[in-house]
């Protein structure tokens, strides 16, 4: 049964005909002391609550009653309504314990997938807690359709994220993935989408970071021919091109503030309008996004916006640095060198012991990326078909001395990507070829951290 609580007759009434024409149970009330005597008396799945009443107009009967519902039946998902224009009342319903919200008007198609999306992800909280109430040996189970074929590894901490894949990759939920750099989001993201049931259609991967304020909407949503100066032709946004299929939103943490608002206008009901063009274009698609930025310290500093945070992350997944889970270090390595040689047309190499037991003793402040880095670089200049420890010295020395270096005065990740790419200039004498190639980067990625840190690569 799902409870409506809301004091306008009309939306009750337009609620209620739309869910019991979906197929579910409803009971609409109007007050909050009926809505308490309702939550006593029966067992609601699910409850959409408006947050404001006829007789408050700052909300606070809105927050005192979620409370309160919080305290009866403290399972049960509740989704809140409000105007766009209060929208901060939502976020104050979110840090309550409210497990997603709209805005008024809101859009039937995206607000039943909503509905559906809490029940479910419910249900599965519900079914593991039962399973490990009774003990149950997840590692003896089948991960009947489960692909991970392209993920390397198979340590405990990984397991354990892939678990979590597993668990919600087949409902529409939107999944924020942090980990530092390196560590393997990207990949994640695929298997949500791999392993949902919008497998068959699109999976458009988008780096936010290397986006301009200016280009954003062009790149997002798409322009008509003639929208501005350089559009001589029509151009298919991202969102249209995942339309069906699953967005991929990487390094979100680094989007500007006027982007996030036109990012969440989109994320609140899926539509949206081309440049150029009047009409309101509608799409239908699943949102997961990644960042190694802490979020919750850029909204204390108000860089990130809490309303956009708490629509991109109705489920988080952390990934595990590769320092913690050294056991997938050998699979990967091997993995790399495989894919290494197979490139490049050259025989298979193989690790000694010793090789094996440096590599997997190193800090790895990059992470993944900087493992394949150190394989790749070493199999490339060593020319060897046996890879010594001593084969793989220069290469560790070059690719780890100066994030070794700084890691330990306590430096975030964006300082140790600065001070990285600063020390590679100069050891190339800012030819940026070679430095992206040293850092392990394309061109273009080195262009878009050049401008984020504001490097000056002149010769």
């Amino acid at each position: 049964m799902i409870l409506i609580i809301d004091d306008d007759i009309s939306i009750r009434a337009s609620l209620s005909f739309m869910l019991k024409r979906a197929g579910y149970e409803v009971v609409a009330v109007a007050s909050p002391k009926e809505a308490i005597a309702t939550i006593r008396d029966t067992a609601p799945q699910l409850i959409l609550m408006d947050m404001n009443f006829s007789l408050s107009t700052t909300g606070e009967e809105g927050i005192t009653l979620l409370k309160q519902v919080k305290l009866f039946r403290e399972d049960v998902p509740i989704i809140l309504m409000t105007a766009w224009g209060s929208i901060d009342l939502a976020v104050k319903g979110m840090r309550a314990g409210a497990f997603d919200f709209i805005t008024k008007p809101w859009n039937n198609a995206s607000l039943l997938q909503r509905i559906e999306t809490a029940l479910e992800l419910n249900t599965f909280d519900d079914n593991n807690n039962k399973e490990c109430s009774q003990n149950v040996d997840h590692t003896k189970k089948e991960d009947t359709g489960f692909d991970r074929s392209f993920i390397i590894g198979n340590s405990d901490e990984l397991n354990k994220v892939l678990d979590v894949v597993k668990r919600v990759a087949k409902t529409n939920a939107s999944v924020l993935i942090t980990g530092e750099s390196g560590t393997g989001k990207e990949l994640i993201a695929e298997a949500l989408h791999r392993n949902s049931m919008r497998k068959d259609n699109n999976f458009v991967k988008v780096n936010l970071g290397g986006i301009s304020q200016s280009l954003f909407e062009s790149e997002m949503f798409g322009h008509k021919k003639g929208a501005f100066t350089d559009a001589s032709a029509d151009r298919i946004g991202r969102f249209e091109l995942a339309d069906k299929g699953t967005i991929f939103l990487d390094e979100i943490g680094d989007l500007d503030i006027s982007s996030q608002v036109k990012l969440l206008r989109v994320l609140q009901d899926q539509t949206f309008e081309p440049l150029g063009d009047s009409h309101a274009h509608k799409v239908d698609l699943r949102v997961v996004s990644a960042t190694n930025a802490d979020l919750n310290k850029r909204i204390a500093e108000h860089s990130f916006r809490e309303d956009l945070f708490y629509r991109i992350n109705l489920i988080t997944i952390h990934l595990p640095a590769l320092r913690d889970r050294r056991e997938d270090i050998p699979l990967l390595a091997k993995h790399f060198a495989y894919k290494q040689c197979e490139a490049n047309n050259i025989p298979q190499v193989e690790f000694s012991s010793d090789a094996m037991t440096l590599l997997t003793r190193l800090p790895y402040s990059g992470n993944i990326r900087e493992l394949k880095n150190i394989v790749e670089r070493t199999i490339i200049i060593s020319g060897k078909q046996t890879l010594m420890a001593d084969d793989f010295e220069p290469q560790i020395n070059s690719c780890s001395r100066t994030t070794a270096t700084v890691n330990s005065d306590g430096l975030t990740l964006d300082d140790i990507e600065r001070h990285s790419i600063i020390a590679s200039l100069e050891k190339h004498n800012n030819n940026l070829s070679h430095v992206a190639l040293d850092l392990g980067l394309s061109r273009a990625a080195l262009y878009r951290r050049l401008e984020k840190y504001d490097i000056n690569y002149k010769k």
